[in-house]
């Protein structure tokens, strides 16, 4: 039965340390749903209403362009092993970019892993955690090192030139903001 919360607590930041992968998923108003697995050392509590992580160059740039054009965001962590459970952060989530005012304070709390293209931060508007009975156990064998691997090969210049060519917009074609910030609101 779902049980929901309105801040993290000490179980949950446990649980949520102890999984080794978790998802994402973001929308646009009208287009393609965006559900992301993500691993490695990228995901940061920052209090009991906030939490962030550090987003590697990938060959799409969905979640930018999908808070940018309206904020939603929802983050799932799933128990695959021992206790089931499913953990979803609801929430309104925004891009901080290196050229951010943010970035430096942010950034500080991630490890150094090539290939940093932005941070996700997430305002927590609910939480729901459910039982998990369906989902199958898996034993944990360690994380991939392909991306930091082949974003170390490409240098810093050719990562730019590859985000230029494939991070600028969606793939139904909305802006994600990465190179230039979106226009102020008007009033």
């Amino acid at each position: 039965m779902a049980k929901f919360f309105t801040e993290l607590n000490d179980g949950l930041r446990q649980f949520i340390a102890s999984q080794h992968v978790f998802f994402n998923a973001s929308a646009p108003n009208e287009g393609r749903i965006n559900l992301s697995p993500k691993g490695l050392d990228t995901f940061r509590i920052l209090s009991d209403k906030q939490v962030a992580y550090l987003d590697l160059t990938g060959s799409e740039n969905e979640t930018a362009a999908h808070l940018a054009e309206n904020g939603r965001l929802t983050l799932m962590f799933c128990s695959f092993e021992d206790k089931p459970l499913i953990l979803r952060l609801y929430g309104k989530g925004r891009v901080v970019h290196p050229r951010d005012p943010q970035w430096q304070e942010l950034r500080a709390s991630f490890p150094t892993i090539p290939g940093e293209r932005q941070i996700i931060v997430m305002d927590i508007e609910s939480i729901m955690s459910t039982c998990g009975f369906a989902v199958p156990l898996y034993k944990y064998k360690g994380q991939r090192t392909l991306l930091p691997d082949w974003s170390s090969k490409m240098g810093e210049e050719r990562l730019e030139e590859y985000r230029t060519q494939r991070n600028l917009q969606s793939i139904d074609g909305l802006p994600t903001y990465l190179n230039d910030a979106p226009p102020e609101p008007a009033s």
